[in-house]
């Protein structure tokens, strides 16, 4: 089986060229290519939607916004409807977030690491969660969160 891959906003701002957010675009395009021709699954978290529309919303003018969010729906709708290299994952459900919300006190007062003084975002924990999920439903794919943040990038599980 293919490896799976949730793509963290960090990398999808790029892929979207996001203005003042897109640094690192020429590595994730390139990142990108090689995962595509490797065959891997890309998938959408929620929360990356969710947290892209709000960088969006909240960056530049009026003109460079509006040029951006057009972009951004279009990959959004082509996700939906199976027209883009990605697909959405779903919301959780009341059970899920239930079952995990109780970790977000400790996340959230925690260091993501020792040079980076800010806790785990709820949108972060949702996308850890995905993991989880994604490892015990397919626990003989590589499963991994691309994500520029170092803390995400941890999270990955081997081909067993």
């Amino acid at each position: 089986m293919s490896s799976i891959c949730l793509i963290d906003t960090s990398v999808f701002l790029n892929l979207l060229n996001v203005p003042n957010c897109n640094q690192n675009q020429t590595s994730v395009l390139e990142d990108f290519k090689t995962y595509w021709d490797s065959g891997c699954t890309f998938l959408l978290p929620m929360a990356t939607i969710l947290e892209t529309g709000n960088h969006i919303a909240q960056n530049g003018d009026g003109t460079m916004r509006r040029k951006t969010a057009l972009r951004f729906v279009k990959a959004v709708k082509d996700a939906f409807t199976g027209e883009a290299p990605w697909s959405p994952t779903a919301f959780p459900t009341t059970e899920e977030i239930l079952s995990w919300i109780n970790q977000f006190p400790d996340m959230a007062c925690r260091n993501k690491t020792p040079d980076k003084p800010q806790g785990t975002s709820f949108g972060d924990l949702s996308i850890i969660e995905e993991f989880n999920k994604l490892c015990k439903r397919f626990p003989m794919s590589e499963v991994f969160i691309w994500s520029l943040d170092t803390d995400l990038q941890s999270y990955y599980q081997n081909e067993k």
